[in-house]
């Protein structure tokens, strides 16, 4: 297999840039991307020595090194951007359309995402995480009632990372609750979730999955047996028909394909 380095580079966190790239990057299959961030290039000495480290791997690679970038600020941008590298600009590729559909030019300021002006949504964000990891596996049950979704499901089915990406990328209040031994042996809610029957989104994986992902936890045990999985996976499922719950199988889902499920159940919910 091939390989190529990849930089992303911002003058903030470059995590927009990764991401964005990594999502191009995701369709094209046989290179070894190999990945650099080089974050808070908000300097011209940070500029230039991020120039001599792309240059540096370009000219032992005998190609030019793919460079994603978010960086604002025109100079560095264009030094950057003027040497041995293929540059993929987001911003100007967006905001230069953006300006003239919206016939207004851009404040072109940087980090204007995360600026004091913008604080209610991050505080909304961190006191969101905040409840998520309080009300995690089944605690501050008091809390669910302020839960935006209450996710449901066996151990190891992808519930707390799920909740904690949708409380950072889109503010959502989600809690979530493991169903246990004593719960799947009824086919009734356990009581606790009766009060938020409305709240709740189940998660369901292929029980072979949950045996490997378990077996890394705690190997040769019977919670990691297969037998077991499959046993819990059944009357889990079980459970969800038997309430008229919605679920979704995670198996071969990424959080960010699970939490986009959820999110747009939500909405149809609200309609």
């Amino acid at each position: 297999m091939s390989s190529r380095t990849v930089f992303f580079i911002s003058d903030r966190t470059g995590i927009t840039a990764e991401n964005l790239g990594n999502s191009l990057l995701s369709q094209f299959e046989g290179i070894d991307f190999v990945r650099v961030r080089l974050p808070f290039i908000d300097t011209m000495d940070k500029a230039k020595a991020a120039v001599e480290q792309i240059n540096q791997v370009s000219e032992k690679e005998k190609m030019p090194a793919l460079v994603f970038s978010t960086q604002i600020t025109p100079a560095y941008r264009d030094l950057i951007q003027q040497n041995n590298c293929i540059f993929f600009d987001f911003f100007d590729t967006f905001i230069s359309h953006l300006e003239k559909t919206l016939d207004l030019k851009s404040s072109h300021s940087v980090g204007r995402l995360h600026a004091p002006g913008d604080s209610s949504n991050y505080n909304n964000r961190i006191d969101n995480i905040n409840f998520t990891l309080n009300s995690d596996d089944g605690l501050g049950l008091k809390y669910y009632d302020q839960a935006d979704v209450v996710l449901i499901g066996v151990s190891r089915s992808g519930k707390t990372p799920s909740c904690l990406f949708m409380a950072l990328q889109y503010g959502i209040k989600a809690a979530n609750y493991p169903l246990l031994e004593e719960d799947l042996y009824n086919p009734k809610l356990p009581d606790v979730l009766e009060p938020y029957q409305n709240k709740l989104f189940a998660l369901t994986i292929n029980p072979t999955r949950l045996h490997k992902i378990r077996n890394t936890r705690k190997s040769n045990s019977n919670y990691a047996s297969l037998q077991q999985c499959q046993s819990e996976v059944r009357r889990a499922e079980d459970i969800y028909r038997n309430n008229q719950i919605a679920f979704l199988d995670t198996t071969q889902m990424s959080i960010e394909e699970i939490s986009a499920k959820i999110i747009a159940h939500l909405a149809s919910q609200n309609n």
